[in-house]
């Protein structure tokens, strides 16, 4: 399959966007194979560019314009969000096009100042909630979807032909180039990017269920037609911090290795007892993977060493980030090791208060450096304890 049989929308709609198979980490931060900059160009009487492209994709970007444009110049480009990695070529492609308008939100005009040092603001054309924009026999219509990731942030509704361009939301990380199932890619895409904002992506999905939607064209990823109806229900739990599946995952943060033997050992009582298991050593997985598993499980049991009296930095470090992505309404059971003061549990336990509608069970297991044949009964109580 061609990369762009994943992104193509129509005759009249033509992706021009870039596939970057070889960035490996996106944002500096999120382990990636790869990742696509989407832009598409609506063909018209007047005819609009939907966004642009990171700076990596620069020179292929201005490839695919030249392609589908010839000696057409745009009338117009839509800046649905103004992230980098869609809006570095803003500046290029306004120079390129001096009778071009750019359009955008009241909050996209101001942030146009902050990334370029040009002023463009007698060409920039603001709109609101439901405005509209006649290309001929495209008709446009903007929507706000402020925080869904970035206070900016707009989508574009194509009335003719029924396409959503979404911006961020129903994006995914991988390059279309990988040609694989998109739902993983969508979800480590989501509960790291997004997921902090289930409220706002609510708006939004309330606002697009009033809409016909045959198409819908992300900033990141493959294109959805014959999906939509998954990728929104999807979107719709995950933004209610509702599980995706039943299970336990047990992210665990081990030292010399004591820890990890208990946790692999309990795992298999877990599947014994008729679980579903899913384990992750943080000290060797990326916490943005570890972050995803807990949001997609319905339960976590979180286990880890006990380090100069606090809890051991891996373990600190996903609850930080489940922390600020708004982790919330699950049931956790706790494991902690100590060979003179354990406090890991205590340390895991704050973290856990301060979240939404958490439920820690007992009992919270304390390992004394090693496990030992007489820690069976409390392990059987936490099953218990664990179970739906």
């Amino acid at each position: 399959m061609s990369i762009y049989d994943r992104v193509t929308v129509s005759d009249t709609i033509k992706f021009v966007g870039v596939d970057d198979p070889e960035l490996k980490i996106f944002e500096s931060q999120y382990p990636t194979e790869g990742i696509s900059y989407n832009s598409y160009v609506i063909l018209d009487n007047k005819i609009a560019i939907m966004d642009t492209v990171d700076e990596r994709g620069t020179e292929a970007f201005f490839g695919n314009l030249k392609e589908v444009l010839g000696d057409k110049k745009p009338a117009y480009l839509v800046i649905q969000h103004m992230e980098p990695d869609h809006a570095a070529n803003i500046g290029r492609l306004a120079d390129m096009y001096p009778d071009m308008r750019l359009v955008g939100s009241a909050k996209t005009g101001q942030m146009i100042a902050q990334f370029f040092d040009t002023d463009y603001s007698a060409r920039f054309q603001s709109v609101a909630e439901n405005d509209t924009l006649n290309l001929g026999s495209h008709i446009l219509q903007f929507i706000m979807a402020p925080m869904v990731h970035w206070p900016e942030v707009m989508v574009t509704y194509e009335q003719s032909e029924k396409v959503l361009f979404s911006a961020d939301a129903f994006g995914t990380f991988g390059a279309l180039a990988n040609n694989e199932e998109w739902i993983s890619d969508s979800s480590h895409y989501y509960f790291n990017i997004v997921g902090k904002y289930g409220a706002q992506v609510q708006m939004l999905l309330k606002k697009a269920a009033t809409l016909d939607i045959s198409c819908i064209a992300p900033l990141h990823g493959p294109v959805h037609k014959d999906d939509i109806e998954f990728v929104t229900g999807k979107y719709d739990k995950w933004s209610k911090y509702e599980p995706d599946r039943e299970g336990i995952f047990i992210a665990y943060a081990s030292i010399h290795g004591n820890t990890k033997k208990a946790v692999l050992d309990y795992a298999k009582q877990l599947e014994e007892a008729g679980e579903t298991v899913k384990t992750m050593d943080l000290t060797e997985e990326d916490v943005s993977e570890a972050v995803e598993q807990a949001f997609l499980y319905d339960r976590m049991i979180l286990a880890a060493s006990s380090y100069d009296g606090e809890v051991f930095p891996p373990m600190n470090d996903l609850l930080h980030h489940l922390k600020i992505k708004n982790f919330q309404n699950r049931k956790i059971g706790l494991i902690e090791n100590g060979s003179w003061a354990p406090c890991a549990a205590r340390k895991m336990r704050e973290y856990l208060d301060s979240m939404k509608n958490i439920t820690v069970v007992e009992p919270v297991i304390t390992i004394k450096s090693t496990i030992k044949p007489s820690d069976a009964d409390t392990f059987i109580s936490l099953t218990e304890a664990m179970k739906n």
